[in-house]
């Protein structure tokens, strides 16, 4: 699938050398085809991780994708540079009077505060809200989730005793939803992070569909409104690894950190971690994009 972005974006160098066709905005000029417009509002601090992660998770379909990474402007990114913000970023005032075919939330690093201390907050709410107006379907990941379990049904997160962290068992719960098709019984994902959303909150809410949970690690993917609304609870995008990254970032800053569940072999850190979820991470965002996104969308809006 083309994934059609900036031409000088650096993840775009990077997924090339995989072999992931991305086309540059010269060459889908000079194509008569209408591209699916997914919007990124990007809310983790190293956004370029999170740009080359998703971009490869949208990857995998025969669909043209024209990608706009969004950023709140009411936060300053203390681990992005201004300039890549300033040359591949829009704000949601340049975007919101914009009709879009999805758009991804992406996850942050605010568990620890409540919802209202977000000092983007308001602006995230208005974005969610703008989103049930003006985008065909909305998949919220890990903390832009429980946001919007939050925001949307008025489920509060708590916090955990001690941070979930590794790669965690699922059982897929509800098969006749198209966004579970080819998985198995049984699927691995990553997680990390510090709160939850309680499952049993999540099951009594008459709204939302579950469709795959977790004894460990809760309520992983459920659905509202026949899939406009997708909440997925835990970080299927990660890399390799990324896990490895947060594991030793925090030993060094001397944080109450364990070893990431199931994750390296015999535990042993200095280990090669084993790549266990990709598949299923192929087929979650594939599946968004094909059956709530490309087969809902209007070709005009």
């Amino acid at each position: 699938m083309p994934i059609r972005v900036q031409s000088d974006l650096p993840a775009a160098e990077i997924l090339e050398n995989e072999n992931i066709f991305v086309m540059d905005e010269n060459r889908a000029m000079h194509q008569d085809i209408r591209p699916l417009k997914v919007a990124i509002l990007n809310l983790m601090p190293v956004k370029q991780d999170t740009e080359l992660q998703l971009l490869r998770a949208l990857s995998n379909t025969p669909l043209q994708i024209d990608v706009t990474f969004v950023m709140a402007s009411g936060h300053v990114s203390q681990h992005t540079s201004a300039s890549h913000l300033n040359k591949f970023y829009v704000t949601f005032d340049q975007i919101k009077d914009n009709k879009y075919d999805g758009l991804i939330i992406t996850g942050a690093p605010l568990e620890n505060i409540t919802f209202e201390e977000v000092d983007y907050w308001e602006e995230m709410c208005e974005i969610m809200d703008w989103a049930e107006k003006n985008v065909t379907s909305t998949l919220h990941i890990c903390w832009a989730a429980q946001a919007g379990f939050y925001h949307y049904y008025g489920i509060q997160k708590r916090q955990l005793s001690e941070k979930l962290f590794g790669i965690y068992e699922h059982k897929v719960q509800n098969r006749k939803e198209p966004l579970v098709r080819g998985f198995d019984d049984i699927f691995l994902a990553p997680h990390s992070r510090h709160t939850e959303t309680p499952s049993e909150q999540i099951h009594a809410c008459k709204e939302l569909t579950i469709l795959a949970e977790s004894k460990e690690a809760g309520v992983f993917l459920a659905i509202a409104e026949g899939g406009k609304k997708v909440f997925l609870n835990g970080h299927p995008e990660y890399d390799r690894y990324t896990l490895d990254k947060e594991y030793h970032r925090d030993l060094d800053k001397g944080l109450p950190i364990h070893i990431p569940y199931n994750y390296y072999p015999n535990d042993d850190p200095s280990q090669k971690p084993l790549l266990q979820w990709r598949s299923h991470s192929n087929n979650i965002y594939s599946n968004w994009l094909n059956y709530y996104v490309y087969q809902s969308t209007p070709f005009e809006w």
